[in-house]
């Protein structure tokens, strides 16, 4: 699809309001958070919705999602318990455990919850990169199909050929690649191979992607919108204007930029966009994902 195409249904209308498809709150645990390292000691304290809607009606959002950053569900009751103390907190993607027997009980139990809107499994972290293909987690994600749910797919690069290969095997599921699959943006260096998988994996037209993470990918002290645009490029092309959402990724951006900085950058990117375009890049096509 290009980049620059007509785009037509309801979700790419102006006026329908900025949503931020993906950011996290917390209550700060050393131990429990111990990802969080010395090197990102800005990030070492809570952040909760307080925290976060000053910055959403500085920059002109309207709405976000929350996503889960603890593999518990004691995470999901927290952040459910904030979407719903706060309307601007559009919804909430979750952790589950995808492999259980007991799966289908529990995504029973999440139906009752309307900003419930999807699940993620941190698949960077783990030592098998193949995790996403094993049988149980496969059905997992046809649970996740058959309730209604999208997922979130949270990978480094060298997993993107065994995403290709699960999206594929799953096409009716809605999926969302976080961060552009967190390229080495640091190095300024775009790989071939990144390129290449991030478009296989774009063929498959029930795969989105997230604008996202991408600061905190790059040098932190050193990193300029520049630095950015040929992975915005990729992915632009890739997907079109039609599967590409906006995500903040606060307060992880913090790292490296504040929320003005971080926005800034896509608007800037995609100024000379159409109306439309950007409206369902800035909006539309998370509400259409996640059922919003």
């Amino acid at each position: 699809m290009d980049a620059h195409s007509s785009i037509s249904n309801d979700r790419h209308s102006p006026g329908g309001g900025v949503i931020d498809a993906h950011q996290h709150f917390w209550k700060f645990d050393p131990i429990r958070d111990a990802w969080i390292n010395q090197d990102m000691a800005v990030i070492r304290r809570d952040f909760m919705p307080a925290d976060l809607k000053p910055l959403l009606d500085d920059a002109g959002v309207d709405g976000c999602m929350v996503v889960q950053s603890d593999s518990s569900e004691e995470e999901n009751a927290f952040q459910l318990a904030n979407a719903d103390r706060h309307d601007f907190i559009k919804g909430v993607v979750g952790w589950l455990d995808l492999q259980s027997p007991a799966l289908e009980e529990r995504l029973s139990y999440y139906q009752r919850f309307p900003k419930m809107k999807g699940f993620r499994h941190i698949l960077q972290g783990e030592s098998d990169r193949a995790l996403m293909l094993r049988p149980e987690f496969m059905r997992g994600i046809r649970l996740l199909e058959r309730y209604g749910f999208a997922y979130d797919i949270l990978i480094y690069p060298d997993q993107l050929g065994y995403a290709r290969e699960f999206v594929r095997a799953l096409p009716e599921q809605r999926f969302v690649i976080d961060h552009i699959a967190k390229p080495h943006i640091r190095d300024r260096y775009i790989t071939e191979e990144w390129i290449s998988a991030i478009r296989e994996v774009a063929s498959s037209r029930n795969v989105f992607c997230k604008v996202s993470g991408m600061v905190t990918e790059a040098d932190w002290r050193h990193w300029e919108p520049a630095h950015l645009r040929p992975y915005i490029d990729t992915v632009v092309e890739a997907f079109g204007m039609d599967r590409l959402m906006f995500g903040s990724d606060w307060p992880v951006c913090l790292v490296a930029a504040d929320y003005r900085q971080v926005i800034q950058v896509v608007r800037d990117y995609f100024a000379s966009f159409s109306k439309e375009e950007q409206a369902a890049f800035f909006g539309g096509n998370a509400r259409f994902f996640y059922h919003l």
